[in-house]
């Protein structure tokens, strides 16, 4: 019987590796492919079609076996998407605008009521035409140096001078005159001048990536010429080494001759003759190149230039296929006959460089040797020899590791029988999967129900569920348990007559595998106890000792997939005193999170007597070369995302490597001196990895890729254009990312690029997130949309800590953090994480808070960074001023900072599915029908289980994922009302209220999406569709109860009037979105000004209307530390705790922190939840409210036209209460006299705002003030 191992669930015997690395292959081939059913070929065993079943729920397809004995075949089903499936009858949530709001919008419609055409432009302003370019700083990094023959000359002869008086340049040109590219000279700059593409086949070590670029250079002065040459490599790190070494080889400092540009980065300037840049970069210069075409008579003559001025494009590492490269090489292509100087030069050092060749017409191919010394290579068989882990106690190591299985509660019991019952008697089996999958312990695998004594297996063998069954025996389930009635798993096969199950389940009974080779043996003991598909600590850490032990020179070099396995090994050596001795040993990590100065550090050799260990990622296979390294440890595994386009769910897995990378992680031993590899996988899994990796365009969604081809060329069809890459996307995937461009108003119905989708694209992120900024920026709420749209770009700052107690700390940490703004949201969590570790960092305090709410300080230095630079990105479109200071004033507010999440993360919208005994943790359920899981690093993964049954929240979400078990979950999500969505989503449409339901529960079983359904003979598409006599009645009285759908599928109850209201804002916030967009220097036409205030102000008022936040159950991290508060700043950690008082106190001094310009910025930064009914009252201290602009006591405006605002608590007026938040008017409007009310126009614009507009009323008068005291008037003139 097989047993649990170390690694997760314990693989088949009886298939062997080569079988199940084709079926592997075959289904990831099938998966990429538009075919929609796979059928395997007769004559695979049962084991082997077992496998089958297995891999595909992994993946999420369908699979099914068919005929019978050698004829029995087993096919592959893609899911199909599925109509959004109701689970029960919700309770219909009403809408309802508070009295504030009712206010603010009456206000607004009889200024600017809804009118005909002359009226919008009227509203909208009479220059809607004129667009007004902000002025952008040239960026020249890519123009042609300016220079002379004579200048050329005076070069040449600089160099020669150096290289003549420096023994340092002396001796690495006669190094250089040795690498293999060097007798290549001539051939290469030949081929150049004759061929506009030519292709260099390099080997490892061979020198092409320095040399070939000096070539060219070399050359081009030689004919006394001026040029530009731009290298591409795919990550910064590579681009910015190579800029250094090129540099050092010619004597110069980065910057001079030799430059590079990367993000958050770059050296040198127009005189620079290469620019070393990463893909992303060159990609984004190239598609504006065609950006200009977008409008009629307009051209982008300067980023025209800066193409011409290009001379020559050298694309290094094309073998790695990342999607900015196979898209740039599609734009390179086409742009070769139009650019006639222009000379593209290909590189690699493992490519099929036939393929690379045809697609470029047939070009040259240089094929240069490497020079490596020789490498030994020893796999997983050898490996376990060598350290002798019998002997050596390696597997007792691994034996001790594993706990012994806890004790099931009496809970889980009671939900294991239920679970079980359900499967046998109704053919339910999502439950007992479910816990199986989540509950991996032997005594859940065995569990024997409390009356008839069946175990999962048994159910899954009489069902004759075989994948399942496989599962469960590769766990180690028993076979030989029996039910009360006697059977056992295989006799209830038998009896239920499942062939196929009785099958395995005899083969696996009957079979029992001897080898008798010492490696063999070695492995199948070894393949006990640990998942080869998993990284091995354990054997890593044995094998680098035994490194140490065995020599004494030379650097270590690990391959592991991802930043969490780096640190997991780290922390698995310090565990060790060998290692921990720094003086003998030096650790170093290498990652994309890490700092390019904490990077540069690998590069650096060690004292005399000290090791070096280099933790990284694949980016150290071609990316960088390390000289010192001797000795390779190659885990064999990459982190790989993938997407299914027919499932619309994005996977990050961890999976195998392929024969290019593993030949070049070998490679990276033998540079300096004879070396070592040693590959943690077997031969036979060697034999079988696949050739190259598949390309990126392939495994992601390319919605930005999709909004670049427009802005390349508008008039193409991006499908026509995509197909022309390499290696095209699926259809499906293009079709799915046209939607989401189409839904955001990137893209028209006709698939034409809008006014809106030119500016989404020129911001360096997606395109939801650039809309998420515009509409930030509209809302005066920027710097928190910031924050998130650098955290989605790149990661969120918080640690998974491994011990039990420290979970819990971090869970209550990061939940404390949430309930700074409103809580119930991981995306809050971060926007508080960095607010918080801003003011920290200011303090001296940064180590004390990162350590205690378990935030990564490199991550959030990144983050940092990333916001600086696209800020700066802003500032150089013009969408926003260079004083910043005023651009957050709503940063605070709660229903508006939950609005600016909703625009980013919109369309992926959820509801949370009401809580069963069965359930053990919260699930989702999207447009499509399908249920999802919350992660149980949310907040929000029990959220179903604290709101009542009745209650289905809205969810926001970033993605959802498929993990290595194949379940799909959300990672991230936010609780929201429903009124941002109403302002927000694609669209909106009515039908009559359910009159005979007098709880107000309506019927959502009819599919929307279906146009000849009678439903929509009921509804009336408000988004520009008429409904004929029924839009009449529907929308014939203001207080007509009528249900609001959103996107076919939401549904609320609301009254007419105000869908009629909400419907006039939608229009007009996009007008406004677009008008800010076209013109960024621009105040708003009063009527949009107007009009966005007015959402913004019901926004604050009602954006948590609909939410039913649960009473908090959660410990604090106050109670979890149990610790005191203290002042001190330099106190031990230990003894300090970061008390949210503390935090709150650090926010309100950033809040403060603009008190020169005489403003007072009053914030929300109560820990408390905030009301939900919208409703604000002045005897309620912590109430939200519309705040109002007094005078300053002296009757005069603030400074540069600023207001202060009271803040309404216990019926008094104070100046700076933190327990409150307001919606900031324009603070470029005109002074406000005695008998003014304040414009009721948006929210400060960053000096956007919009023109004033004066009416009747003190100052400061709040809308229910005004309501009365008019109620009044009209009483005594009656």
């Amino acid at each position: 019987m097989a047993k649990k191992n170390r690694g997760g669930q314990q693989q088949n015997d009886k298939v062997t590796e080569s079988m199940r690395s084709r079926i592997a292959q075959l289904l990831s081939r099938f998966n990429s492919a538009d075919d929609e059913v796979y059928t395997f070929e007769a004559g695979l065993s049962n084991h082997d079609r077992a496998e089958v079943h297995q891999q595909c729920r992994k993946m999420g397809m369908k699979s099914k076996s068919k005929g019978s004995g050698k004829k029995r075949v087993v096919s592959v089903y893609k899911p199909k998407k599925k109509a959004a499936a109701v689970d029960g009858i919700p309770k219909l949530t009403h809408l309802t605008f508070s009295e504030g709001t009712k206010e603010v919008l009456r206000d607004l419609f009889i200024r600017y009521p809804p009118g005909d055409e002359v009226e919008g432009r009227e509203m909208y302003g009479t220059n809607s035409n004129e667009n007004v370019k902000a002025k952008r700083k040239k960026d020249s990094m890519f123009c042609k140096p300016l220079m002379t023959k004579a200048e050329i000359a005076k070069k040449v002869q600089s160099l020669a001078s150096r290289i003549k008086d420096s023994d340092k340049l002396r001796k690495i040109t006669k190094e250089k005159s040795k690498l293999p590219i060097t007798s290549y000279r001539d051939v290469i700059t030949s081929a150049v001048e004759s061929h506009q593409v030519i292709l260099i086949s390099g080997e490892t070590g061979c020198g092409k990536t320095t040399q070939v670029p000096q070539f060219i250079l070399d050359h081009m002065w030689g004919k006394g010429e001026a040029c530009k040459i731009a290298c591409t490599q795919p990550r910064r790190i590579s681009a910015a080494s190579v800029a250094e070494r090129i540099s050092k080889e010619r004597g110069q400092n980065v910057g001079e001759d030799i430059g590079y540009k990367i993000r958050l980065e770059n050296r040198g300037g127009r005189h620079s003759s290469i620019v070393l840049c990463t893909n992303g970069i060159l990609l984004r210069l190239l598609v504006s190149r065609g950006a200009g075409r977008s409008k009629a008579g307009d051209s982008n003559k300067e980023t025209k230039q800066d193409v011409n001025d290009i001379t020559h494009i050298i694309v290094d590492e094309i073998h790695e296929r990342d999607h900015h490269s196979d898209f740039m090489l599609a734009i390179i292509r086409d742009m070769l006959s139009s650019h006639p100087h222009l000379r593209l030069i290909l590189m690699s050092a493992t490519v099929d460089a036939e393929r690379f060749s045809h697609y470029f017409g047939g070009c040259p191919i240089i094929r240069v040797p490497g020079f490596t010394y020789p490498v030994k290579t020893f796999y997983l068989e050898d490996v376990l020899s060598i350290l002798k882990s019998v002997e050596n106690n390696h597997l007792n190591t691994a034996v001790g590791l594993q706990n012994e299985d806890p004790d099931l509660t009496q809970e889980l019991k009671l939900v294991l029988d239920e679970a079980i019952n359900l499967a046998w008697s109704n053919d339910e089996f999502d439950p007992l999967l479910e816990l199986t999958s989540s509950e991996r312990t032997r005594k859940v695998f065995n569990y024997q129900h409390s009356l008839t004594g069946l175990t999962p297996l048994m159910v899954f063998a009489g069902k004759g569920r075989t994948g399942d069954v496989c599962m469960l025996l590769s766990f180690g389930a028993d076979c030989q348990l029996q039910a009360n009635d006697g059977a056992t798993a295989l006799e209830l096969a038998q009896r239920e007559e499942q062939r196929e199950t009785a099958d395995i389940l005899k083969e696996h009974i009957e079979n029992a595998l001897s080898k008798s080779m010492k490696e063999q043996l070695l492995m199948d003991r070894y393949l006990q106890y640990f998942n080869p598909e998993n990284v091995d600590f354990v054997l890593i850490e044995q094998l680098l000792r035994k490194i140490c032990s065995d020599s004494k020179d030379g650097a270590i070099l690990v391959f592991l997939p991802g930043w969490d396995d780096i640190k997991k090994t780290q922390e698995r050596l310090l565990m060790n005193p060998y290692f921990r001795n720094t003086s003998k040993v030096l650790i170093i990590s290498l990652h994309s999170m890490v700092p390019s100065a904490d990077q540069k550090m690998v590069f650096k050799r060690p004292h005399p007597g000290c090791r070096k260990i280099v933790l990284s990622t694949n980016m150290a296979e071609t990316a960088i070369t390390i000289d010192d390294v001797v000795y390779v440890i190659d885990s064999g595994r990459m982190k790989e995302k993938n997407y299914d386009p027919f499932n619309n769910v994005s996977s990050l897995q961890s999976s195998w490597v392929s024969k290019a990378s593993a030949k070049q992680r070998r490679g990276r031993a033998g540079r300096c001196q004879p070396g070592i590899c040693y590959h943690l996988y077997s031969k036979v899994r060697a034999a079988s990895l696949p050739d190259f990796q598949v390309p990126e365009i392939r495994r992601m969604p390319i919605e930005g890729l999709c909004l670049q081809v427009k802005l390349l060329d508008p008039d193409c069809n991006i499908e026509d254009f995509l197909i022309k890459t390499l290696d095209p996307p699926l259809s499906e995937t293009i079709h799915n990312a046209v939607a989401v461009l189409q839904d955001i108003g990137a893209l028209s119905l006709d698939e034409k690029l809008t006014v809106l989708g030119e500016k989404l694209g020129s911001l360096p992120v997606h395109p939801l997130t650039s809309k998420m900024l515009f509409f930030s920026i509209l809302m005066n709420c920027l710097d928190p949309a910031l924050t998130l749209a650098c955290a989605t770009d790149f990661k969120d700052p918080f640690s998974l800590p491994m011990l039990p107690d420290d979970k819990k700390r971090a869970a209550a940490a990061k939940y404390e953090l949430a309930s700074l703004y409103g809580g119930h949201s991981d995306q809050l969590a971060v926007i508080a994480a960095f607010d918080i570790w801003k003011t920290a960092k200011q303090r001296g305090q940064e180590s004390m808070f990162c350590s205690q709410y378990f935030v990564s300080s490199s991550t959030m230095h990144m983050l940092s960074r990333m916001r600086k630079q696209l800020q700066t990105e802003l500032i150089r479109h013009g969408f926003i001023p260079e004083d910043v200071s005023r651009c957050s004033l709503n940063a605070r507010n709660p229903g508006i900072l939950r609005a600016v999440l909703v625009a980013g993360l919109y369309p992926m919208v959820g509801r949370l599915v009401p809580a069963r005994k069965k359930m053990k943790r919260s699930v989702v359920e999207t447009p499509n029908g399908v249920k999802v899981c919350l992660n149980n690093h949310s907040m929000n993964y029990k959220l179903a289980f604290k709101v009542n049954s009745d209650d289905r929240p809205l969810i926001m979400f970033d993605e959802i994922t498929r993990g290595d078990s194949g379940v799909m979950n959300i990672r991230n999500c936010t609780v929201i009302g429903p009124l941002p969505l109403l302002f927000l989503s694609t669209e909106i449409s009515v039908a009559p209220s359910n009159k005979d339901d007098d709880d107000g529960y309506i019927d959502e079983g009819s599919d929307m999406d279906d146009n000849e359904d009678e439903s929509d003979e009921d509804a009336m598409e408000i988004d520009g569709k008429s409904g004929g006599q029924h839009k009449e009645k529907i929308m014939s009285s203001p207080d007509n109860s009528v249900t609001v759908i959103v996107d076919r599928w939401l549904q609320f109850g609301s009254k007419a009037l105000d869908v009629a209201q909400i419907y006039c804002l939608r229009e007009r916030l996009s007008a406004a979105i677009l008008f800010k967009v076209t013109h960024p220097r621009k105040v708003l036409p009063p009527g949009l000004g107007a009009s966005v205030y007015a959402i913004a102000c019901a926004l604050s008022y009602d954006g948590l209307t609909g939410i039913s936040f649960p009473k908090e159950s959660e410990e604090s991290l106050t109670s979890v530390e149990n610790e005191t508060v203290t002042d001190d700043p330099v106190a031990p950690l230990q003894d300090c705790y970061l008390h949210k008082s503390i935090m709150c106190d650090m926010l309100r001094d950033d809040a403060r922190g603009s008190n020169d310009t005489n403003e007072m910025h009053c914030y929300f930064l109560r820990s408390c939840t905030p009301p939900v009914n919208g409703a604000a009252k002045s005897s309620d201290p912590l109430s939200h409210s519309i705040q109002k602009p007094l005078s300053q006591g002296t009757g005069r405006p603030a400074a540069n036209g600023a207001v202060r605002f009271y803040v309404i608590g216990n019926g008094a007026a104070k100046l700076s209460d933190p327990s409150s938040h307001s919606v900031q008017p324009p603070l470029d409007s005109a002074p406000i006299t005695a008998h003014q009310k304040p414009p009721s126009q948006g929210p400060n614009l960053v000096g956007n705002g919009s023109s004033t507009d004066a009416s009747d009323g003190p100052r400061g008068e709040s809308p229910l003030k005004r309501k009365k005291r008019r109620n009044r008037g009209r009483e005594q003139s009656s």
